[in-house]
């Protein structure tokens, strides 16, 4: 007989409430599931996502936010939306700092915390006319690069690889200011609408476009030089991740590829580890690489093979 059968349902419901209650919060249970400073929540996705929201207005005026933006009333709403994005950035930032100072052995006074808050959101806003022009020259990219794009202001409003460039340029120059937590928040935001992964440690030069987009992954220590291009499904990954005596991965060395100015690689492309591609190089669609690829190549997979059958003859 069922051990419950006897126990009423408001009870059994009180019973197995209390037992998992137990379960989940003993000491063992929230060795790393538990944020132990409830005096420092952790950073809002909700505002973060709000402050990519205003950036886009800022970088691309008129494009996102006020539909009666003009050249006449541009500089007063830009200037409104940069003192509503330093407010909410001084907090997450805040928050993301804090954050760390509780892994951290040598955490640094929560007061210290808010100055270096916002010094580090002011550095970040002094960026935003490098990020604007980067921006630019991935639109351009985006708009050359694909016949279809009938204007630049149809890249902009409408192409993933744009929007994942977006947070990826803001998420880039945060990460350079050793902002913590908050630019990978930023890069996966993008990654759950448009389904590419761009590390914010990732270097990436001007005029990049990637195609379709879908499924493209790069890594936190490639270096991608200027004008290239990559499409659907292509990773640029780590082949393998050392260890430390303890058996964990080594962290902060260079695994991922780098891809020199001018390069194509084609969708379903697999490039894995510390490998170079030479400048002007193809790459094709499907094939898988571990070596260095000399400037101006073209890696292909080998012809396919074509036969035709007459009613089944031959099969």
């Amino acid at each position: 007989m069922d051990s419950h059968s006897s126990i009423s349902l408001p009870d059994l419901r009180t019973r197995i409430l209390l037992e998992v209650s137990d379960r989940l919060s003993s000491p063992g249970a929230h060795d790393t599931g538990f944020h132990p400073h409830s005096d420092v929540p952790m950073p809002s996705r909700d505002v973060l996502g709000e402050v990519m929201e205003i950036l886009k207005r800022v970088l691309f005026p008129g494009y996102y936010g006020n539909p009666d933006l003009s050249r006449q009333t541009m500089h007063f709403h830009i200037g409104a939306d940069l003192d509503r994005l330093h407010r909410l950035m001084v907090e997450q930032v805040r928050r993301g700092f804090c954050f760390q100072c509780a892994l951290d052995s040598d955490a640094i006074r929560c007061e210290e915390c808010l100055h270096r808050s916002e010094e580090v959101v002011l550095r970040f806003i002094e960026q935003l006319p490098e990020v604007k022009r980067l921006l630019a020259t991935d639109v351009h990219a985006a708009y050359i690069g694909d016949p279809a794009a009938k204007s630049h202001g149809e890249a902009i409003y409408c192409y993933p690889s744009i929007v994942a460039m977006t947070h990826y340029r803001v998420a880039h120059a945060l990460s350079s200011l050793e902002v913590p937590l908050i630019p990978r928040i930023l890069t996966e935001l993008a990654h759950s609408v448009t389904g590419i992964d761009i590390h914010p440690g990732a270097q990436i030069g001007e005029y990049f476009f990637m195609d379709h987009g879908t499924g493209i992954v790069i890594g936190e220590t490639c270096v991608i030089g200027r004008n290239v291009r990559v499409y659907q499904g292509v990773t640029l990954g780590a082949k393998s991740f050392p260890l430390d005596e303890k058996g964990n991965p080594i962290k902060g060395i260079a695994r991922h590829p780098i891809v020199e100015d001018d390069v194509i690689i084609y969708s379903g492309a697999t490039i894995l580890g510390r490998v170079r591609i030479g400048r002007r190089s193809v790459i094709g669609g499907n094939v898988w690489i571990t070596r260095d690829v000399p400037a101006e190549s073209r890696v292909l997979q080998h012809r396919f093979h074509v036969q035709s059958f007459l009613d089944g003859s031959g099969i």
